[in-house]
């Protein structure tokens, strides 16, 4: 049974930084292409990043390249959202997805087979 945990998130100001781990089990997250994805108050989900399976290869909306990060431990099988210079827009649910092993990247949330329950990041002004 697949298993995927988020934690890390909180209350931070703007400008601040957090990080985000996706804790998995039942699969491995060397073999699975891994989402990060958020949903703001009253909007839709949102596609935020992700890293291939074969962990070389990132790829972030435009909204956050240059401050989110994506990696990976294979020891811990975990998967890290690393955020900094924080905005208020960035204020929303985030979720961690995987996709079945092997497969290719996407930004689609619709391809992803697998979804934490998510965790709450605010950025205060």
């Amino acid at each position: 049974q697949v298993q995927l945990v988020e934690s890390g998130g909180g209350l931070v100001q703007t400008g601040g930084s957090l990080r985000l781990s996706c804790a998995a089990s039942g699969l491995s997250v060397g073999r699975c292409p891994m989402g990060w994805f958020r949903q703001a108050p009253g909007k839709e989900r949102e596609f935020v990043g992700i890293i291939s399976w074969t962990g070389r290869d990132t790829y972030y909306t435009d909204a956050v390249k240059d401050r989110f990060t994506i990696s990976r431990d294979g020891a811990k099988n975990t998967v890290d959202l690393q955020m900094y210079n924080l905005k208020p827009e960035d204020t929303a649910v985030y979720y961690c997805a995987a996709r079945r092993s092997y497969e290719s990247a996407s930004r689609r949330q619709q391809d992803y087979n697998f979804w934490g329950q998510g965790t709450q990041v605010t950025v205060s002004s």
